[in-house]
């Protein structure tokens, strides 16, 4: 087990965002959380990734307590997050924005400048990740200038550089056509096992990349676990269908 939690409560003054919320993520799963405006879903993300500390309940990863623990220290532990809205530099080409993270791998931020221009090593890793993720060809455009689907490949190439052992994705498809949503997930699970990732969970809306990628879903429904399953497990519950997954075209 690489991830897990258990009993997971957040509480906002008087309001329960979580309440008991248990899950666990194994080795080489691909994890979908999905549920309804309100269910938890970016609280139960902040909790997983440090963000916030659980008001009660404990997260674990790779065996050590992480509530609270805050991003930079998260990354270093092994854990990398892609975000909803895209957090690209705008005024910084595609081969620097992926240098800045590999910049923060190596622990070099104080000389960030100096690394983007001269560091090899930094330059290599950036440039290696950027083949994974089909953007070779776009290095020395402007982060700002890329298409919207390639902006969202960008910021989930900048979590890849982290070189993580797991990765959450954050509505990873949004804002992109239906065409480019698949162009996106096969280029992502490509890059996933070509660099040896443990594990991938997701926050995802659209259902046919949640369906069509996923091992297991996590559903929530008002701040608790209304199911965790397989995909064909989920489709077959008719209460989930109609509370949380709604009809899918076919």
């Amino acid at each position: 087990m690489i991830l897990e939690a258990r009993d997971i409560r957040k509480l906002y003054g008087a309001y329960v965002a979580l309440d008991g919320v248990s899950l666990s993520i194994q080795e080489g799963e691909f994890v979908s959380i999905i549920g309804p405006n309100g269910a938890g879903k970016s609280t139960l993300i902040n909790v997983l990734t440090g963000v916030l500390q659980p008001s009660a309940g404990s997260v674990r990863f790779k065996g050590k307590d992480i509530g609270g623990i805050g991003t930079v220290a998260l990354t270093r532990l092994g854990m990398a997050r892609s975000f909803q809205l895209v957090q690209i530099f705008p005024e910084l080409t595609v081969l620097e924005t992926l240098q800045a993270a590999v910049v923060s791998r190596l622990g070099r931020g104080a000389r960030i400048f100096a690394s983007l221009a001269g560091d090899g090593q930094v330059q290599a890793d950036a440039l290696d990740v950027a083949g994974l993720f089909n953007l070779s060809d776009k290095a020395h455009a402007l982060a700002r200038e890329l298409p919207q689907g390639d902006k969202k490949l960008l910021d989930v190439a900048s979590a890849f550089a982290l070189r993580p052992e797991i990765i959450l994705l954050d509505e990873p498809t949004s804002g992109v056509s239906t065409a480019d949503k698949h162009a996106i997930m096969e280029i992502l699970v490509g890059a996933a096992k070509r660099i040896g990732l443990r594990a991938i969970i997701q926050v995802e809306h659209d259902m046919d990349i949640v369906f069509g990628y996923s091992d297991r879903i996590i559903a929530l429904h008002q701040g608790k676990v209304l199911a965790d399953a397989t995909p064909a497990e989920i489709e077959a519950d008719a209460r989930v269908v109609d509370m949380v997954v709604g009809r899918r075209r076919r």
